[in-house]
């Protein structure tokens, strides 16, 4: 596989009468960005640009007037493995290569990682072009929490001396081990847990986001484990709006409870990966994301 460098990727672009510019992202560019994510109809608020900002850098394209016309963020997961995330372009731009440009741009800030991304239709021939493979499809569930579910007993709330063997078990459900990342959303997040013989078996996060509220990481053995997590969090967001992303199919006993509680299938993209095949080495899965870039 072809590998691409930093110097190989212009930041300059010239198309047709204009140019554009490529910037790094900083927290002073989130109103710009937070403009071009809502023309592109994107849910993420000031304060999730924000956050992200924490897990990892990007980059932003400029017109000659200053205005957003794309970006693209890298996420450094661990020394060999990383995401790709918020790839936007503006509309008028879609099919005019800005985001080649800047998908390349952000492998050539991998530094030969290996990588994963969720792609809207629309970009798959991009990718496939720079190397990435298809996947898994990721259904994102939302909508108003429909009534309180009812309640499902194996989960507690997530206390603070949890969090090592939480780690634990989300290592043996993601594909390299995440603690920065969790820790970070731990720390805006509310927390359930299952715990079996003093091991942390299954944890769910919830945390303020877009329209309302998200639901993931979801870390669990099996169904009803996933459920059990879920619950509770559902039950606290009762006529509210939440959303999950997940990859567990329609009609899976899983899917079934999100939509039963009113969280109903709104759109989906395709998980994306660049490099070595990277498999989680169980028995714990993911049931839901923590978001659709890191998965």
């Amino acid at each position: 596989m072809e590998r691409v460098t930093a110097m190989a990727v212009s930041t300059q672009r010239q198309i047709e009468s204009f140019s554009l510019k490529m910037l790094p992202i900083s927290r002073a560019d989130i109103p710009s960005l937070h403009r071009l994510s809502l023309a592109a109809g994107w849910a993420h608020r000031p304060e999730d640009w924000e956050f992200l900002l924490q897990f990892g850098g990007g980059v932003f394209a400029v017109d000659e007037i200053g205005r957003a016309a794309g970006s693209a963020m890298f996420y450094p997961v661990s020394a060999d493995f990383g995401a790709l995330g918020m790839v936007i372009i503006a509309p008028r731009l879609v099919e005019r290569g800005t985001s080649h440009w800047l998908v390349e741009h952000m492998i050539a800030r991998a530094e030969g990682r290996d990588l994963v991304v969720s792609a809207i239709p629309e970009a798959y021939p991009v990718y496939i072009s720079l190397g990435f493979r298809a996947g898994l499809t990721v259904f994102q569930c939302q909508g108003i929490v429909a009534d309180a579910p009812q309640a499902v007993a194996g989960a507690r709330l997530m206390r603070p001396q949890d969090l090592p063997r939480v780690h634990a078990a989300d290592a043996c459900a993601y594909p390299v081990p995440r603690p920065a990342i969790l820790d970070l959303v731990m720390g805006v997040a509310t927390g359930t847990v299952i715990e079996r013989d003093g091991r942390i078996a299954g944890y769910a996060l919830r945390r303020p986001f877009g329209r309302g509220q998200m639901i993931g990481p979801i870390v669990a053995l099996d169904d009803d484990d996933a459920i059990a997590l879920v619950a509770p969090h559902l039950a606290a967001c009762a006529g509210t709006f939440v959303r999950v992303d997940t990859r567990e199919p329609a009609g899976s006993r899983f899917r079934d409870y999100l939509h039963g509680s009113g969280l109903r299938l709104f759109d989906t993209v395709i998980s994306m990966a660049r490099g070595r095949d990277r498999v989680a080495t169980g028995p714990q899965r993911i049931f839901g994301l923590l978001n659709q870039g890191i998965g």
